[in-house]
């Protein structure tokens, strides 16, 4: 059976359902666990899409809660991580702040609190060369975030399309330096349901680095980035059937850090 690792609550402010309706969801769907990630609050107010530090305490006692309703479903303690240049230090501080069985590390920022993924900036991408300038910027973010080793996967891997946004030609180019890092660094990779219900319309990552990270060996987990309940384990038939048809025969568990290697299933049952 399959899991969920990305799933978020409403301290982050922009989703819905507690812990509990969540991990419900998941088990209803017949996946075998489940883990929450919200978004990492920072040492002070960054932006106005995750939890205060002070809501921290708060965020252990949902999970907990969820856990002591349904104590034969497994539900993970995580959170989503923000990689932002001059921040290192404080994921490590993070880090060390509860018995976390994973961190996701994401890259939102490209600079001065310009994300890609907030329509309020797409505006900024106009031309060929404003694309491949912020392309260039994210995929540089993005290994340097892999190369830093704190994290156990990393999200969405291609989320600078989210709008639409490619530059033209073969993008494999941005791929390859990202690719060589997971390798480096023993890493694994997000795939995620999440940009079907975006504009994009389709899985990050790309099939294209998709292929070139199981030909690298690159190991991988599939997410679905729930924001509602219901969202949980949303289009996984399409990435199951996705991952497949490029190779992939193995998924990632995670507890209180480790890794542990599991098939994928055959199907999805219930999902």
């Amino acid at each position: 059976m399959l899991t969920d690792y990305h799933t978020h609550t409403p301290l982050c402010l922009h989703a819905e359902g507690n812990p509990v309706d969540y991990a419900r969801h998941a088990q209803k769907i017949g996946l075998a666990e489940i883990g929450l990630s919200d978004h990492n609050p920072m040492p002070a107010h960054y932006d106005d899409w995750r939890m205060p530090l002070s809501d921290l305490p708060r965020y252990f006692e949902l999970v907990q809660e969820a856990r002591e309703a349904l104590p034969d479903f497994p539900i993970r303690l995580a959170l989503e991580c923000d990689h932002i240049e001059g921040y290192q230090k404080w994921i490590d501080e993070t880090a060390a702040m509860a018995d976390w069985d994973y961190l996701i590390g994401s890259v939102h920022y490209i600079h001065d609190g310009i994300a890609v993924d907030d329509p309020k900036h797409v505006s900024r991408w106009k031309s060929a060369a404003d694309i491949e300038h912020m392309w260039g910027m994210y995929w540089k973010l993005y290994e340097q975030m892999i190369r830093t080793r704190q994290f156990d996967f990393h999200a969405h891997p291609d989320l600078a399309k989210r709008f639409g946004l490619r530059p033209a030609g073969d993008l494999r180019h941005y791929y390859e330096p990202v690719i060589q890092a997971l390798v480096d660094t023993n890493g694994i990779l997000e795939v995620s349901t999440a940009g079907l219900r975006k504009d994009v319309r389709e899985i990050y990552p790309a099939r294209e680095m998709l292929e070139m990270a199981f030909a690298a060996q690159v190991p991988i987990v599939i997410n679905s980035d729930a924001h509602v309940p219901t969202d949980v384990g949303v289009d996984f038939d399409k990435a199951l059937d996705l991952v497949r048809s490029v190779g992939y025969t193995t998924t990632v568990r995670f507890e209180k850090r480790q890794r542990k290697i599991v098939p994928l299933p055959a199907g999805l049952g219930a999902a």
